[in-house]
């Protein structure tokens, strides 16, 4: 079974940076992405969380309007609050591109950080293994 999500938008707020208990980087923040139907355009935000080394680098190097490719796994989680039972689904990133510039159209030697690990991660947990930074071109990018 595959559960992947490929995510290309920009970032909504600048990335909340927190450290679990055990010191692992855990970071979140908005992405908007826009389709457009019969010359309309709509706008789907996702919420995107990064642990260890990506969100490190992702809570450094990123911030509202940039830019960035996102590849990941999507993940539900539930909770009760007050009888009502809520549900939260979020994009937990093992991939983070930068494409471009703030504000700027994408395009121009973006930066690549991801993880190691191989899909056996546990549920909302870090990377099995630490991320990996590539500086040189992916020829499997759709663009």
């Amino acid at each position: 079974m595959i559960n992947k999500a490929i995510l290309v938008g920009r970032l909504g707020s600048d990335p909340e940076v927190r450290y679990s208990a055990s010191g692992t980087a855990v970071v979140k923040f908005s992405l908007a992405t826009d389709s457009f139907y019969n010359k309309e355009k709509r706008t789907e935000w996702h919420r995107i969380v990064a642990f260890g080394k990506i969100g490190e680098v992702c809570g450094e190097y990123l911030s509202k309007g940039r830019q960035v490719y996102i590849e990941g796994r999507i993940q539900t989680s539930s909770w009760e609050k007050d009888g009502v039972k809520r549900y939260s689904t979020e994009i937990i990133a093992n991939e983070v591109k930068f494409l471009g510039d703030k504000g700027s159209g994408g395009g121009g030697g973006g930066r690549s950080y991801q993880s190691g690990g191989g899909g056996g991660n546990a549920p909302g947990g870090p990377p099995a293994d630490g991320p990996s930074y590539s500086d040189g071109p992916d020829d499997d990018l759709p663009f």
